[in-house]
Parts: structure tokens; sequence; C-alpha cells
């Protein structure tokens, strides 16, 4: 990092929501119905860390039809609806989250998911109290012509509410969508790994972690210069 640490931005799903199998299951059951017979796995493989605007596009061109202009609502109200009941923290998020606020770091919430989804995510989880006021959502952007992941306009969003320059951010992610917007955004990024050594998040320009417990001593060496 060229700037002293002055911000952490985490993505939501996969880093502190362990919501993306749920989300591959609704999104599976959608395609299929809709003629594109596609498993969980290979939904996660295929769109992981992607809006549901990118996966209507990716499934009208798989299909050459158009899935109506009501496909990405409804598809978001049935995510949000299994998020409400079954979905759980990934373990060492709430840890995570705590430590980086005893550190005296601001950190903001920087996702691909809608509003609906991560209130109802963060309301079953209990994180809800940790991150008020600190979300950023990519389709508060869509609405404004910009994009989300993997392009960085999500990411500067969340420094530029904080008043902060791109170098001194540091990106927590899972994705490699939302490590490419880290790394475009000028941002430092943590690439969270937790089945594997990481190595495509890594040559994406991330340093992988194995476990969101390592996670406040990994940002404590940002924030003092030793990483």
């Amino acid at each position: 990092m060229n700037l002293p640490l002055r911000l952490v931005i985490f993505d939501c799903d996969g880093v502190l929501i362990d919501s993306e199998a749920l989300c591959d299951r609704v999104v599976s059951r959608d395609l299929h119905a809709a003629g594109w017979p596609l498993s969980p796995e290979e939904c996660h493989r295929l769109f992981l860390g992607l809006t549901f605007p990118d996966i209507q596009r990716a499934a009208e061109k798989q299909l050459g039809r158009s899935l109506g202009p009501d496909w990405v609502s409804g598809v978001i109200q049935r995510v949000t609806a299994v998020m409400a009941e079954e979905v759980e923290p990934v373990a060492g998020a709430r840890e995570a989250l705590e430590a980086t606020r005893d550190m005296g770091v601001p950190y903001r919430v920087a996702s691909n998911s809608s509003r609906g989804e991560m209130a109802a995510k963060f309301t079953r989880t209990g994180l809800a109290d940790l991150l008020k006021g600190r979300i950023h959502s990519a389709y508060d952007l869509l609405r404004l012509g910009k994009r989300g992941k993997p392009a960085p306009d999500l990411f500067l969003e969340a420094a530029t509410a904080e008043g902060v320059a791109p170098a001194a951010c540091l990106v927590v992610e899972d994705s490699l969508a939302g490590v490419r917007g880290a790394v475009a955004a000028g941002m430092p990024c943590l690439g969270y790994s937790p089945n594997g050594n990481g190595a495509q998040l890594s040559a994406a320009g991330a340093l992988p972690f194995t476990s969101m417990f390592a996670l406040p001593d990994l940002i404590r060496s940002y924030l003092h210069g030793t990483q």
C-alpha cells in the first residue's frame, strides 16, 4: 500500500455471509425452468461474483431469447426469501468486523447483491448492528448508469463515501470478479479462499488467506505497514 490504511471494504457473499450455495440453488432452479439446465455447481463456477443482470445477459445469449423484463426482480425476490430463512454467517465474520472496529479502522461493505438481499442476510445472521450505514449495493450504481463488479465503480463509491483515497483502502474478496474490481480501483486486495490455495485469486492480484479468523492479524499488518 502506498498510503496508510484508512478503510477496509468487505465483500458480502462468501466473505461475511455464507450465501453462495443458496443463491446457486435458486439460480439453477430458475435457469432450469427457462431451458438452461445448469447445476448449482455450474452456476457457481460461471456466475460467482456477478450481478443478476449479468447472469440474465449470459442466459439470454445461451438461450437465444429474452427472459423478460421481470426476471431480475423475480430472482432477487426468491433469493431474498431463501436468505431470510436459511443463510448463516461465514465463520469468523463477526469477529473480523469487531476486530476492525476495535482497531479504529473504518469499514464498509461493497456488494453486487441488492439492498433487500443484504438486509435479509444481515438481519438473520445478527450482523445488521455492525453494518448499519456502511452498505453499498451495485444496484444503486446500476440505476445511475454505472457498473457492479468486476468494474471498479462499487469500490470507488465506498472510498468516496468515507472520503478516502483508493490506495488507502484494503478490499476483502472471495471472487475473481471482486478481485479484478479492486485491482481496477487501485486498491490492494485480500482473497478469501477457504477451500483451496487461492491460486486464481492470487493470479488476479490478491493476497490469499484461508480463514476469516486470520483476517484481523492481516489487517493489523496493513495498518502497521508490515505486510
